[in-house]
């Protein structure tokens, strides 16, 4: 088969069986990064208490976020660029070598660094993925496409802590393993990434964005850390004060950087359209409330319930069961209807819902009441985590697919290390105090028992102490954590106004690769096009943003 006259690569045919390939690569690669996140979820209190950060446990969630979201810029663009593909093994790659890392980290503060390393993997793999689905798929159709994603969320929300809690609790293994194991499974997904994602490369003279890069990872790295020094250390600290100055002058800089780059690494002009603005605003903050929330429950659960690692994450599958059934039957409404605004709605009024019913929660609740919080979670979850990906694609041009999917993702993501941050510092700070008045309370019982910090506590020796001891802990962990939910309550106020502010634009009906001229819909129209000689058969791609337009010109 002959390229076309112009000396370009022929397109690529979208058959039905080239997009199974290529989306069994993407959920090979999502699986890595999703499970690894459950699995450490589960075996967080045993290994900062072994490696002595119970204090700065947040710290671990709060390094793979960040680095996470540093990443997700720098991805979407040059994926846009470049091409996706190589860029998807790299994204695989990183990951697998933290994985290492992380398994034979000597103290808690390489554990944190390789975690870092492991979130500039897993940044590369969810961009690119939401990325390549919208190359490959058309808007509407990108529906039936939830129903596996969800599955596998819920899958890995399952499996993962299952296996980390055996993990944990067995003596031969040890929470190493719950790193050990990405080896082989990161291994599998960039071997089927190699040969089944099939994608075509681009070539770029465009100079990069380098100052835009290293202006934003100033912004997010001092925004972060000031929330961070701010809930530890006081708001007027000299250091908080000082890491708020940097990040204003950041954003400054970044915003002046990117207005006169050529190619910007996040196009200002993305800012001019309002459902895009919406749909990444309300992404943000649904992360800040939902993913801080998520992050320290197995933690309550384990050390208030003195459930075992493997236990606690049993309690999870009411949440993968929520996720499951929203996100597969709004998928099918959507298949049909084509309309998506309604469970953004929904989502959130869900989520809020159920964020101020976990104000509510104490030593003593049930497990069976915990499994319904957890499942009401889940059901808003499933609601909302892919249809505002879906709004923001589909309010861009063809060519900006990669880029407006990070920035959406950079936000909810800055959202999520902001809420981890800010939640995660409230609730350590109260969490040692309470601590510490607890052993201080019960010294002897304490000592008898090896507790002599807070910081080297774990599960297992808080449920071999015994009371009073044990019920004085239990306590501590209950009373710093469930008033905590209450900051986030405004944030997803704001969060419900927003969905309700969505406009819902008509989905797309070509997939971004055919609308970019890189790919026809079947072998029919590749041998009209090669036969003419022209690229009559395959859809203009659409012009990209310069200033503000209307919504319907903006389709995918």
């Amino acid at each position: 088969m002959n390229p076309p006259p112009d000396g370009t690569a022929p397109p690529i045919v979208l058959t039905r069986r080239r997009i199974n390939l290529i989306f069994s690569a993407l959920l090979a690669g999502m699986l890595v990064a999703a499970l690894d996140q459950t699995i450490v979820s589960t075996s967080m209190p045993t290994i900062v208490g072994e490696l002595g950060g119970v204090s700065h446990m947040a710290w671990v969630t709060t390094a793979y976020l960040l680095a996470t979201t540093l990443v997700m810029p720098v991805y979407g663009k040059f994926g846009d660029l470049w091409g996706r593909r190589t860029l998807f093994l790299v994204a695989i790659g990183l990951f697998t070598v933290a994985s290492v890392g992380a398994a034979l980290a000597p103290d808690f503060t390489w554990f944190v660094v390789w975690r870092g390393v492991q979130g500039l993997g897993g940044g590369g793999l969810m961009i690119l993925s939401q990325a390549i689905i919208a190359d490959i798929v058309p808007a509407r159709e990108r529906a039936r496409y939830m129903g596996p994603i969800g599955a596998l969320f819920g899958l890995s929300a399952v499996a993962g802590p299952l296996v980390g809690g055996f993990f944990t609790d067995t003596a031969a293994l040890g929470w190493e393993w719950c790193f050990w194991i990405n080896v082989p499974v990161g291994v599998g997904a960039f071997l089927i990434g190699w040969f089944a994602l099939s994608l075509p490369r681009r070539r770029s003279t465009t100079p990069l964005d380098v100052a835009g890069i290293v202006a934003l990872s100033a912004t997010t790295t001092s925004l972060v850390l000031f929330t961070d020094l701010g809930g530890s250390d006081g708001w007027t600290d000299p250091w908080t004060l000082a890491l708020a100055a940097a990040f204003v002058v950041c954003a400054v800089v970044f915003v002046l950087v990117e207005r006169r780059a050529v190619e910007p690494i996040v196009p200002l002009t993305l800012f001019r359209n309002p459902t895009f603005v919406v749909a990444t605003a309300m992404g943000m903050a649904v992360g800040l409330g939902m993913f801080s929330a998520i992050a320290f429950m197995p933690t309550f659960l384990q050390m208030s319930s003195g459930l075992s690692a493997a236990n606690s994450g049993l309690l999870m599958l009411p949440m993968t069961a929520g996720i499951i059934l929203t996100i597969q039957s709004s998928a099918a409404v959507i298949l049909r209807t084509g309309r998506y605004k309604r469970f953004t709605v929904a989502g959130v009024a869900v989520i809020l819902a159920t964020m101020v019913w976990m104000t509510t929660l104490t030593g003593g609740t049930s497990l069976w009441v915990i499994g319904a919080m957890f499942f009401a979670l889940g059901c808003g979850l499933g609601l909302i985590m892919q249809n505002v990906v879906l709004a923001a694609q589909n309010a861009v041009p063809a060519t900006q697919i990669g880029t407006a999917t990070s920035t959406n993702n950079y936000f909810r993501e800055v959202g999520a290390t902001l809420g981890v941050a800010v939640f995660g510092t409230l609730f350590t700070s109260r969490l040692a105090e309470n601590l510490t008045g607890a052993l201080t309370a019960n010294a002897p019982q304490a000592a008898a028992a090896g507790i002599t910090s807070p910081d080297t506590l774990v599960p297992s020796a808080v449920e071999a102490a015994g009371d009073p001891l044990r019920t004085a802990i239990v306590d501590a962990y209950a009373d710093s954590l469930a008033p905590v939910f209450w900051y986030l309550v405004p944030i997803l106020a704001v969060a419900l106004l927003l969905s309700f502010l969505l406009r819902e634009i008509p989905l797309a009906e070509h997939a971004g690769m055919v609308a970019r001229g890189e790919a026809v819909e079947s072998e029919e129209e590749l041998a009209t096009l090669l036969r003419s000689g022209a690229q009559a058969a395959v859809p203009a791609p659409e012009p990209t943003l310069h200033g503000p337009r209307d919504d319907d010109q903006l389709r995918v």
